[in-house]
Formats: C-alpha cells, structure tokens, sequence
C-alpha cells in the first residue's frame, strides 16, 4: 500500500487523535530545529528518498515549514494548500503525492483543538513537544530570577532608606506582601523607592 492510500483513508472525524498541540502554542523564537540525526538516517522514509531525491526534497521542506503552521508542527489536508506552502503547482503536488512514497509519508489526520483537521507527524510532535516543555522552563526559571530581584530590590530599599526598614526587609512574607500591592497598584511597574514606601504606608495598617 503507497504511502498515498495509507493518508487517504476515510476517517471518521470522532475517531481522530487529538493533536497534542494548542493552537495557541507558538514557538516565536524557535529559530533551529532539533533533529535526532541517527533516527533520520534509519528512518524508512530516507531510505526511500534516494530512490526518489524528488519526494525526499520536497518531504524534508515539510518538515521545516509545518514549524510556522498553526497549530505548530501540523500541515493542512487540501492539496491547494500544501502545493501554496511548497510552491508549486496542484498538478505538480498530486503528482508527488500519487508515486509510490509521497512527501507526506507518515503524516496522519488529527484534531486540532481549534477545530481544524489537519495533517501530524509523530517524529515532529514529540520534537516540538519537547521544545514546547524547555520553553516552560526556562520561563519559568526566568520569571523566578526576576522575582529573586525585585524581591533584593525591596529589601534594599527598605533596609537602606525607611527607618526600621530592616526588620520587615528580614520577612520572606511582607516583601512578598509589598511586592504583590505593587502589582495589583502599578501594573507591571518595577519597585521604585517610592512605590515600596506607598505599599508600606497601606500595609503597615493591617500589620
């Protein structure tokens, strides 16, 4: 069976796999793509590339650009629009896509949470998976080192410019507390001297 007849099957749209993937999900920085080189070259796909360079070339630009797709790492299912991303023709596409291995050999329907049916590979989802979690670490590590500073910046201020400021500065629980009144009176405002002695002055109330 082509690869061709394996994609076309009829599916039921309930029997779909979900895609991992929201299609809120961007990867706006992702400038390299991490490719396992070894599972590339034992790939059934390769193998069948130099039998055909044509379908290999135009399989391994899908790989790159279902990178800028939403959601990230899918491909639409018409063929107008694969043969718009690839540039060429719709003859030209269903032509590739009808030889023995199309360019789109081991890419499956799924459901994507926005509705849309769209095409998947496994190899690229568990690829972009796994960038889509170090992404959320080093935000999260980011925003935690920010936290560490704007919480020395407090204590600092307090320490050094308001009279018995470091008793509250030695407190994990008021900078915290300051830090947070700030937020919610200052927007994304950054502890000024005068914005810590502004949380203090209302704060030092319920203290």
């Amino acid at each position: 069976m082509s690869a061709r007849s394996l994609t076309s099957v009829p599916t039921s749209i309930d029997a779909l796999p979900r895609y991992e993937i929201s299609h809120r999900e961007r990867l706006d920085s992702h400038f390299f793509v991490m490719w396992n080189l070894k599972r590339w070259r034992g790939s059934r796909f390769r193998k069948h590339a130099y039998k055909d360079p044509e379908v290999g070339f135009y399989g391994r630009e899908l790989f790159d650009i279902c990178q800028d797709e939403t959601p990230v790492g899918t491909l639409p299912c018409e063929d107008a629009e694969i043969a718009f991303l690839l540039r060429i023709s719709v003859p030209k596409w269903r032509e590739l896509d009808g030889r023995e291995v199309s360019p789109i050999y081991n890419w499956h329907k799924v459901m994507c949470d926005n509705g849309e049916i769209r095409r998947a590979h496994p190899v690229i989802t568990e690829l972009l998976l796994e960038a889509l979690d170090s992404k959320r670490r080093n935000a999260a590590k980011n925003a935690d080192e920010r936290m560490r500073k704007r919480l020395g910046t407090i204590a600092a201020h307090l320490s050094q410019k308001v009279p018995g400021g470091a008793r509250i500065a030695a407190s994990d629980e008021r900078l915290n507390e300051i830090s947070d009144w700030i937020d919610a009176a200052y927007p994304g405002g950054s502890a000024t001297e005068k914005r810590v002695r502004e949380a203090l002055a209302e704060l030092s109330k319920g203290w």
